[in-house]
């Protein structure tokens, strides 16, 4: 799968830095949000569907949120900090869309990852979908792909409410079952209904 670079089209941002949902701030990363990101991303309970498990050292999550920001400058759009509107100092989670190469081919990878107690109330759809009108309405992306491993239902159903359709399995964890590897293709994007799905219980 290939994809337009948004940099060539996009200054000097492709992506607001800020941007407003209904209930939800969603910002690039910053400097400041490593130790949030850590305890986030070393939170076995958060974790507990993480192939590689939670994270075990804070210099893991400075890696990570690195990589996170050199996206962001290099593309203009990543994964983003979520708050709520109501209390933007409050970080209740992580998510987006970055480039990466997925089953051999680079595609815009759907990601995120919530606080336990932000479950349940249909924040991870409500970024999702930010996330997708970027995809498709900005970017000019073919398609959005998802990587999410066979138990995570409640990921699994969040994806499937937003329109996303399982395409088939991806062997990227060495010595365990595939991951399913899920899609939305621009076209199934521009046929679907613009509505809010409802919450996923136990999920974010």
């Amino acid at each position: 799968m290939s994809w337009r670079d948004p940099v060539a089209n996009a200054h000097p941002m492709a992506a607001p830095l800020l941007l407003e949902t209904e209930r939800l701030l969603l910002r690039a990363p910053a400097d400041a949000d490593l130790d949030t990101l850590f305890e986030v991303h070393a939170d076995p309970v958060t974790n507990h569907h993480s192939p590689h498990g939670p994270l075990h050292a804070r210099a893991e999550a400075q890696e990570l949120l690195q990589q996170w920001q050199a996206h962001w400058q290099q593309r203009g759009f990543g994964y983003w900090v979520i708050a709520l509107r109501e209390q933007p100092a409050e970080v209740i989670g992580f998510g987006g869309i970055m480039a990466k190469p997925i089953d051999g081919q680079e595609g815009l990878n759907l990601y995120f990852r919530f606080r336990p107690q932000a479950w349940g109330q249909g924040y991870a759809s409500e970024m999702a979908l930010t996330a997708l009108g970027l995809a498709f309405s900005q970017l000019q992306a073919p398609a959005v792909l998802a990587v999410v491993r066979p138990a995570n239902t409640p990921s699994r159903k969040t994806l499937e409410r937003i329109g996303m359709r399982l395409k088939g399995s991806l062997a990227d964890v060495p010595g365990q079952a595939p991951s399913l590897l899920y899609e939305l293709s621009a076209a199934q994007y521009a046929s679907c209904p613009r509505q809010k799905p409802e919450p996923t219980p136990f999920g974010a």
